[in-house]
């Protein structure tokens, strides 16, 4: 599918953009000749470059080669800025758009930040593929189950965005845009386990923000699972959601500590949180469907919607982390197979 593309995987510096960018390289969906990592950070790009030289495949150990790394290329610049999105998408195939500003508190603090890169960033890629009419095929954007019904900064920002991708098959019809939304990473930069790692290492306290919080849990190739699935399938204007286990944070807590002699801290929700967290709301519910191991709700626009459903319709009225809670055998199950638990040497993700 992406053999002989050109790819811009946009914040490819990030927890996701260094996933898929593996797997991109590994021909997973065909070969590309070119996946170009285009983020801000020249010292993520530079250990990064590090990284891949000695990146092994999973699968059979082989380390790339000298011909299969020369398809790798870095690009600095900040999706906030037009010209350097211009640059970075001329000649490009397909855009994974995953630059974002995601941590929830910072958003609320500098909501304008958020703005310029979660806002302006997607009508960037937007526009620039409309005003230079550039032949670009695909653009998934990456976005958040914080989008939907949202009470903070960063969630606000990212259905915005979303809404931004939608319209732009509109306008640029013939770019397939769509989306991919879901929860929290496991192990990612910045989510919570990495923090209740450091701070069993320090001998606790564990900080836990309040016992009712649930959040949606997968891993990072569930997550690029789940834009493959939508680019060998999804059609205009479409938002994938994979359908993921979720849990109580006290649950990932207690799975983390184990047997330590290590307290629990109670703090209170932090600026802009959530108790429980949304993939699909009500109002969109009667536009979904089943989308074989996904689920997929269609365009909110009329004129990019079909008349019915090309699945079988979705069987909820909302699609929310506290209806979905498993239990705490269950979570520390699911830590040991991503290597999370203490029994693991725990395997963070830059």
């Amino acid at each position: 599918m992406l053999s002989g593309k050109r790819v811009v995987v946009t914040g490819g510096t990030g927890s996701f953009g260094r996933v898929i960018t593996r797997r991109l390289l590994e021909g997973e969906v065909g070969l590309p000749d070119e996946v170009v990592v285009f983020s801000r950070s020249e010292a993520n790009q530079h250990q990064m470059r590090l990284d891949f030289q000695d990146l092994r495949r999973a699968t059979d150990d082989i380390v790339y080669d000298g011909e299969r790394q020369g398809r790798l290329r870095f690009k600095i610049g900040d999706v906030s800025n037009y010209a350097a999105v211009c640059s970075a998408l001329s000649g490009a195939d397909v855009v994974f758009h995953a630059a974002a500003m995601k941590q929830v508190p910072t958003c609320e603090y500098h909501p304008f930040e958020a703005v310029r890169t979660n806002v302006n960033g997607a009508e960037n890629i937007v526009r620039a593929i409309r005003e230079l009419r550039l032949p670009v095929e695909t653009v998934i954007a990456v976005t958040t189950d914080k989008a939907c019904k949202p009470v903070n900064v960063m969630g606000m920002t990212k259905a915005l965005s979303e809404l931004i991708f939608i319209q732009a098959g509109i306008d640029s019809p013939a770019t397939r845009f769509m989306a991919v939304r879901y929860g929290n990473v496991l192990a990612s930069r910045g989510s919570v386990i990495p923090l209740f790692h450091e701070q069993i290492r320090r001998g606790g306290p564990v900080t836990i923000t309040t016992p009712e919080m649930t959040r949606f849990l997968l891993s990072l190739d569930q997550a690029v699972d789940t834009v493959f699935d939508a680019l060998r399938e999804g059609r205009q204007g479409e938002t994938h959601i994979p359908r993921v286990p979720a849990a109580r944070i006290t649950d990932l807590a207690e799975a983390l500590i184990g047997d330590k002699p290590i307290a629990t801290e109670l703090t209170g929700i932090r600026p802009g949180e959530k108790i429980h967290e949304i993939l699909i709301s009500e109002e969109e519910a009667s536009r979904t469907y089943e989308h074989k191991r996904n689920l997929a709700i269609l365009p909110i626009l009329p004129e990019l919607r079909p008349d019915t459903l090309p699945g079988p319709p979705f069987e909820g009225r909302e699609y929310s982390s506290g209806d979905e809670v498993v239990d705490a055998a269950s979570v520390a199950e699911l830590l040991s197979g991503n290597r999370l638990l203490p029994s693991h040497e725990p395997q963070f993700v830059s």
